[in-house]
């Protein structure tokens, strides 16, 4: 054996030892993502207004306005407010004891929190710590407060959602009305009450006790200056009130917390020449307690009574101890799945992965016998390989992108889209494999010897397989820098699909023949052919009239069908709003869960029952409001009858819907642009023309006739039609390929005819490499489930889509450059 060939066999077996260490022990190396393993993420943003109004609030910044507030100075509070936050946050998510959980900071403003394995009761606990800013500040209680009290009594004037409920010895006091619903109380109400009154100072609720134990609520007018805040406490803890029993937080300061509330206490408290100010305590912008100051406070603790309940207590406490937050967090996407529904992913998902891997490789070697076999031994090493491709993407992929993330030289996390990409995997590395051999049948054909027809195979299939998949790259690599989360682990898995069944296919596999030819062992390149294909001769050229007015009959049809259903094609990835998924034990009426919805304010929610692979039953739920706004909706499910549980939960804020459709629109365009360019430089600006026109009229058929199914446009799916974008070019490119090489060899026919004549030399390879591709992506829409499911009919759309723009659309379109040119 030769030291070249020697060299080659020594590579594989050093590859494949690293990829397959890559991978064991499976349950330790082998991160699964939240569709796989179940739990829940957050995508949190900065409240940027709040982070001003704090700046505002601030004595040593002596700023008096948020108008004065510079641009670059907010942006620099917002960054350190980002970073500040991520610790806090991090701290009390550690707390819920939830394992390995990823904590960390996108672009200027945003956080991601991705919590492994979270059931219903942890993902809810661990948003209320999450939204939880326990900013603990001390306020004094406006001078004039009693007396604006008092005016605002005698006008009659009461807050929205309250009522007057009586006057005892420490003033008027309110008590709800229960005609307005708690959910109207939320955040941005109480941010709108300290207006109330116009007044220069905050008007605040504080709940408290009636003698007869009933909840009341006493107003207050709050300066806006802060005195002091909760930045220095040392420890907090939960105990009962000696005297009343009511439960209470107790605070200890560190040694400077403790000389700045000595020197708060003693400026207000009573005096013989003041009668004593009255200090609010104030957490997360709620009034809590507001004694008065009977004296100055030197021994550095506090405690804050209030009405509230036990579990309430322990949160502000572990709220507390990790730190407050630097300025309000919101919620701008939420998705959560129920471990038991990652788990159904990951079933189906192997039995997409077995199936489709089986029918492939029993077609290989049935079709194409020894080749065949040999084919199958490549797709082994190309999954055995993968691991390490998969490290080699995730790191080109993220220095391409800057991404610290991508660029980690590590395992990347399997994801459910990461599966599908496996899937996908196997049905485009057999394209290599059938372009080869069905060159190395030709090259046997006109007579040459073994070898000579391997090598020539090989050397003639090189420049179409390269020019293909570095096609196919570019979108992943397009697809990586636009997407996000599972959308990145599909670009991840199909750039190293892409890598490693290049090295697979060019290098070993013609190792194996070259090895076998040299011994002998093979005496004939014998394959099957496809009845009618193996010397076709169809007009497809002379058709291409019929098959214009064809497509733009479905063009027009279904893109009106979507223009009259108008944001209905939309899913919530681009409209924002939430979809909740429930599993149930005693199905309801869906009119008796629209009523449940419409009381709690979304008369207008979708609701709809849906099975999965197993059959089992599911109820969709689709609000058009997300984060702290559908709460009440899920609320509403889990209180009927049947016990309702969320297993799926996926919020998306309008800011990131919108960001969401102007990244899918752009990851098209560059798709377009940069095949525009890559296939100019390599053929002519005819043929790139030609791909164009055949891929813009893939991408609209495939939407069309896809949302005219009633489907809906995601993320996920923009991923679809990206690679859809990049199969077709793959397809179209072997076209012109042997467009390329017949004009060198042909001479004296027409461009036409030259261009007839090459579709049909390569239509076996076309059938040939759409079955097998589609075999794998149909297991995908047999056994996947949810959103992959969707992802595997817009690829099976496509797919067979692309397959006829290639022999269609994309040729005659280059036609136009070339009318009735004759070749010489």
């Amino acid at each position: 054996m030769d030291k070249n060939k020697l060299w080659k066999w020594l590579l594989l077996g050093i590859l494949v030892i690293w990829s397959i260490t890559l991978v064991t022990p499976v349950d330790q190396k082998v991160k699964l993502g939240l569709d796989l393993r179940g739990g829940s993420s957050f995508v949190l943003e900065v409240d940027e207004a709040d982070v001003a109004k704090k700046m505002v609030e601030d004595p040593e910044n002596k700023i008096n306005s948020v108008d004065e507030i510079s641009a670059s100075a907010l942006k620099k509070k917002i960054k350190e407010a980002q970073e500040s936050a991520v610790e806090v946050i991090r701290g009390r998510i550690d707390v819920l004891g939830t394992a390995e959980p990823e904590i960390y900071p996108e672009g200027d403003n945003r956080i991601v929190v991705r919590i492994p394995g979270a059931d219903a009761n942890t993902r809810a606990e661990a948003k209320a710590q999450i939204l939880r800013v326990a900013v603990l500040t001390f306020k004094l209680v406006h001078n004039d407060s009693d007396e604006w009290i008092a005016e605002l009594a005698s006008k009659g004037e009461v807050p929205k959602g309250f009522k007057v409920g009586g006057q005892d010895g420490s003033g008027v006091f309110f008590v709800r009305d229960r005609e307005v619903a708690d959910e109207v109380l939320n955040r941005a109400y109480y941010d709108e009450l300290k207006d109330f009154g116009r007044k220069r100072a905050d008007y605040m609720l504080m709940e408290d006790r009636h003698k007869d134990d009933s909840k009341i609520y006493r107003p207050y007018f709050i300066e806006s200056r802060i005195q002091m805040t909760g930045d220095t406490v040392k420890f907090a803890s939960v105990s009962p009130d000696p005297i009343t029993s009511q439960i209470k937080i107790s605070l200890e300061f560190d040694k400077k917390g403790a000389k700045e509330f000595g020197r708060v206490t003693e400026r207000f408290a009573r005096t013989e020449t003041q009668p004593g100010r009255f200090l609010a305590i104030i957490l997360d912008d709620k009034l809590y307690s507001a004694p008065h100051l009977n004296e100055p406070i030197y021994g550095g603790s506090a405690s804050i009574s209030g009405s509230f309940s036990l579990q309430e207590a322990r949160r502000l406490v572990n709220a507390l101890r990790a730190g407050s937050l630097p300025g309000r967090v919101k919620i701008v996407e939420e998705r959560t799945v129920a471990p038991t529904l990652g788990q159904s992913s990951i079933d189906g998902g192997k039995k997409a992965l077995i199936y489709g891997g089986v029918g492939v490789l029993v077609f290989m070697a049935l079709y194409y016998m020894l080749p065949g076999l040999i084919a199958n031994l490549s797709l082994i090493f190309v999954l055995l390989l993968l691991p390490a491709g998969m490290v080699v993407a995730a790191g080109f992929l993220g220095v391409l992108s800057g991404s610290l993330e991508g660029g980690a030289v590590s395992l990347p996390t399997l994801t459910l889209y990461g599966i599908a990409g496996i899937v996908l995997t196997i049905g485009m590395a057999v394209d290599a494999n059938v372009l080869i051999f069905e060159r190395m049948r030709e090259e046997w054909k006109v007579g040459k010897s073994i070898s000579g027809a391997i090598n020539a195979g090989y050397n003639k299939a090189l420049s179409t397989i390269l020019d293909a998949n570095v096609t196919t790259l570019l979108v992943a690599v397009i697809l990586f820098w636009q997407g996000s989360g599972p959308i990145r682990g599909f670009a991840v898995t199909l750039s190293a699909g892409i890598l490693v069944s290049m090295f697979i296919v060019l290098v070993i596999t013609r190792l194996f023949f070259n090895t076998l030819a040299d011994h002998k062992m093979i005496k004939s390149l014998k394959m099957l052919s496809i009845p009618g294909l193996a010397n076709a001769s169809f007009d497809f050229i002379g058709k291409r009239k019929i098959a214009a007015v064809l497509s733009i009959l479905v063009i027009v049809g279904t893109w009106g069908l979507f223009a009259s259903k108008g944001d209905a094609n939309l899913g919530v990835d681009f409209t924002g709003g939430t979809v909740m998924s429930f599993e149930f034990d005693q199905k309801q009426d869906g009119d008796a869960v629209r009523e449940a919805l419409a009381l709690v304010g979304f008369p207008s929610a979708k609701v709809a029952y849906e099975s999965d692979v197993s059959g089992k039953e599911f109820l969709e739920v689709k609000v058009g409001a997300s984060g702290e706004e559908s709460e009440p909706a899920l609320k509403a499910v889990k209180a009927l009858e049947g016990n309702y549980r969320d297993v799926k939960n996926d919020s998306v804020g309008s800011q990131i819907g919108d960001e969401l459709k102007s990244k899918g629109i752009k990851a098209l365009i560059f798709a377009l642009i940069g095949i525009i360019i890559y296939i100019s430089i390599r053929f002519e600006f005819a043929f790139a023309m030609g791909a164009i026109t055949a891929l813009a009229h893939d991408v609209l058929i495939t939407i069309g006739i896809y949302c005219a199914m009633g489907q809906e446009l995601s993320m996920p799916i923009i991923a679809a039609l990206l690679t859809i974008v990049g199969y077709s070019v793959n397809d179209t490119i072997v076209v012109f390929d042997r467009i390329r090489e017949d004009l060198k060899l042909v001479k004296g026919k027409s461009y036409k005819e030259i261009a007839n004549l090459s579709i049909n030399q390569t239509l076996s390879r076309t059938v040939l490499t759409s079955f097998t591709t589609l075999l794998t992506v149909v297991m995908l829409l047999i056994f996947g489930d949810g959103a992959v499911k969707d992802f595997a009919l817009a690829l099976c759309i496509g797919i067979m889509v692309g397959t006829y723009s290639s022999i269609f659309v994309a040729t005659p379109v280059v036609l136009f450059w070339h009318r009735e040119e004759k070749v010489k």
